[in-house]
């Protein structure tokens, strides 16, 4: 069967010219991609080939595209270097206009939902555990933001002299501890309370309070602070 071409679709098939005649927002997550890809690759045109990366992810659809890795990518068919970078901006773009958009500038993260809404879209979907660390000012100003471990979180790895190490180079004198479940369940394990216990006694003798550890899973979280999980 012969491929068919963009040139070859009508016109209203066309997604930049729809763009143009309607607006972005008469496009289907298909056609947006297809408009930042430009070109498809032997065999299918931009458009199929667009459709094609959004079912990499099953289920996911655009929501995959946050969850795609470098190595995925290059390992696709029809994507090589220039569109999975493309693919990879496109993705931490999204995650930075949905943090300014759900916290905007100068936010003080003084309740565990505002930490949760931060993350969760970043998080809910993730296939590994990950663990973040936020560094707060005096007044629970988010300094910086680091990713401090990529796999399963237990009392182990996880080294609390890391984490002190970069609080006194960010001159951050309050933390946040936030990760996630990817089963969907928040409930925290007897490693992830471990783990927390450690961090929070370091905390105590350095002067860098642990002020929360809040575990995210699918549209849910479990804040150890609202649990009463970090009174001694």
């Amino acid at each position: 069967m012969k491929n068919t071409t963009m040139k070859e679709l009508a016109a209203d098939d066309r997604p930049y010219e729809k763009c143009l005649a309607n607006g972005a927002e008469a496009l289907t997550d298909a056609e947006l991609l297809t408009v930042i890809l430009r070109t498809g690759s032997r065999g299918e045109n931009a458009l199929e080939l667009s459709k094609r990366i959004l079912n990499l992810k099953e289920g996911l659809g655009v929501l995959g595209l946050l969850h795609l890795s470098m190595q995925e990518l290059l390992e696709t068919k029809g994507i090589g270097k220039v569109k999975a970078a493309q693919i990879q901006c496109i993705g931490e773009l999204s995650k930075r206009i949905w943090k300014k958009a759900v916290v905007g500038e100068g936010w003080r993260f003084h309740e565990a939902r505002a930490v949760a809404d931060y993350y969760m879209e970043e998080m809910r979907h993730l296939e590994q555990e990950e663990l973040h660390v936020m560094f707060l000012n005096t007044k629970n100003m988010l300094i910086k933001e680091r990713l401090l471990f990529k796999g399963t979180v237990n009392a182990s790895p996880v080294a609390p002299r890391e984490i002190f190490i970069e609080a006194l180079r960010y001159r951050a004198v309050k933390l946040i501890l936030v990760h996630n479940h990817p089963s969907g369940d928040p409930t925290p394990s007897r490693e992830d309370y471990l783990m927390t216990m450690r961090i929070k006694e370091a905390g105590e003798i350095l002067n860098v309070p642990l002020l929360d550890h809040i575990i995210i899973g699918d549209n849910s979280y479990i804040s150890f602070k609202e649990r009463g999980m970090l009174e001694t």
